[in-house]
Formats: structure tokens, C-alpha cells, sequence
């Protein structure tokens, strides 16, 4: 990954993932490419890390988006579905992520904080949609139909025009919102909520929020019954009514 995307493994099992080209905004070159692909590999594959911060370098940019300056000089028209490391897109990943939005997120930077499962924005952030502006295109942002309303997807997708933080936490986009120096305090507190529950549970009810974006109620219902069972079946699933009923701290096994 070189310096391009820094990676700090934490020993509480939170990993995060700096881009970190702040000399260029941020932007998706092909170094941060590579590193951010090599980033979410990494994190996927060690046991150990349970949930993920995205961020991003310097003061006032989480992310400008692509690299103009290459899609010229490649002459760049429809990118390769293997060209950005996303989520859901074509990365796989099973444990929750974050996007810790310290600045600017456009375009390619607005596809990486949304590919997140959740986003915490400093209140400077700002957020757009900007492909219309340089005739470029965003198949990307179909999934926002599920996170915010159609009228406010049309009038992000059609103007190009940004937002600002306390607007994209009203439509539902951003979780929650913090001054720019807490800005990572707060999503290490989101990234330690979601550590408080039991692993198998927490990766069920991710799969369950999944797979309800992708079908309709009775199948969702169907495969949310299939994801749970192994969380069911699991000694963690005895040891926290255990745990209550002790009053006590449960002690996850993940398994």
C-alpha cells in the first residue's frame, strides 16, 4: 500500500483506514486505488478486526472523487468495474464499515463514504454528486435510493451542486455529526457501540439490512431467517441472556 493509504490495525479490533494523498485532495489516483483494494482485503481477512473507519488526510478533504488529470490522459469513458475499490460493488466485505467524512466528498468521494454502512461527517463536511458538471455519469449512486428520499437523490444527481453536513444528516445520509477535532472520537464511539454486541449477532443483522435493500418483504423475511440461524445456534447466543441475567458484562466468543 505504500503511503498512499495508511492502515492502523488497533488492538480493540477497530481498523482505520486513512486516504492519505492529501496534496491531491484525496483523489482517487491510482495509488489510493490500489491501496484502498489492498486496505479492505486486509481488513476482511484478519479475525481479529471487527469494524472499519474510512477517512481521509489533511484539513477539509475526505475525498475529491477521480483522478481528472488521468481520465484525460487515458481517455477514460466507461471505467472498468474493477477500476475503484466499493463495497457491495465489487469488494466484499462481511463486518461493518464507517466513513469518517473529515471534508469535501465529491463524486468518487461521495461513492466511497456511501459504500460505508454507516457515516460520521465533521459539521464542515460537504457532500455532491458532481459527475453532471464535468459529463461524466453516476451508476454508481443507484443504491442512495434506499438511504435518502427520490426528490433529494434527483436534485443531488441532476445539479451536481453540494451539500453541506447538517443537510446530509437531515435526509438520513449521515448518522451522526461532529465538530471537525471529534470528528474521529465520535466514530470510534459508533465503532465501539457496534463492538458492545456479540460478533455473529452484529454480522446477521448486517446481512439482514442487506439483503432487505435487495428484495422484497417475504423473501427478505426468508433469507434474514437464514442469515440468523447461525447467530441462534451460537454459545454466544446462550452466554448473553447469561450475562443479563447475571448482571454482568457479556464475554463474546464469536462463535
Amino acid at each position: 500500500m505504500a503511503d498512499a493509504v495508511l492502515f492502523d490495525a488497533r488492538e480493540d479490533g477497530i481498523a482505520i483506514i486513512t486516504l492519505n494523498r492529501p496534496e491531491v485532495r484525496n483523489a482517487l489516483e491510482k495509488e489510493i486505488r490500489e491501496g484502498l483494494f489492498a486496505a479492505w482485503e486486509r481488513f476482511e481477512r484478519d479475525a481479529a478486526l471487527r469494524v472499519a473507519i474510512l477517512t481521509g488526510a489533511g484539513d477539509g478533504v475526505f475525498c475529491a472523487g477521480g483522478d481528472l488529470k488521468e481520465m484525460v490522459e487515458t481517455r477514460l469513458t466507461v471505467p472498468p468495474r474493477d477500476m475503484f475499490p466499493v463495497p457491495g460493488e465489487n469488494i466484499v466485505l462481511s463486518k461493518p464499515t464507517i466513513a469518517a467524512v473529515n471534508g469535501v466528498a465529491f463524486a468518487g468521494g461521495f461513492m466511497i463514504a456511501q459504500a460505508c454502512d454507516l457515516c460520521v461527517a465533521s459539521t464542515s463536511a460537504k457532500f455532491a454528486i458532481t459527475e453532471v458538471r464535468v459529463g461524466r455519469s453516476s451508476p454508481w449512486a443507484a443504491p442512495l435510493i434506499h438511504m435518502i428520499p427520490q426528490r433529494i437523490m434527483m436534485e443531488l444527481v441532476l445539479t451536481g451542486k453540494p451539500i453541506s453536513a447538517q443537510r446530509a444528516y437531515e435526509v438520513g445520509l449521515v448518522n451522526r455529526l461532529a465538530e471537525p477535532e471529534r470528528l474521529m472520537e465520535t466514530a470510534l464511539e459508533l465503532a465501539a457501540a457496534v463492538l458492545d454486541g456479540a460478533p455473529l449477532s452484529v454480522r446477521a443483522a448486517r446481512d439482514m439490512v442487506m439483503l432487505s435493500t435487495e428484495m422484497g418483504r417475504s423473501a427478505a423475511l426468508q433469507a434474514a431467517r437464514h442469515a440468523s440461524e447461525h447467530a441462534y445456534r451460537s454459545e454466544d447466543a446462550q452466554e448473553g441472556p447469561r450475562a443479563f441475567a447475571g448482571k454482568r458484562r457479556p464475554s463474546w466468543k464469536g462463535r
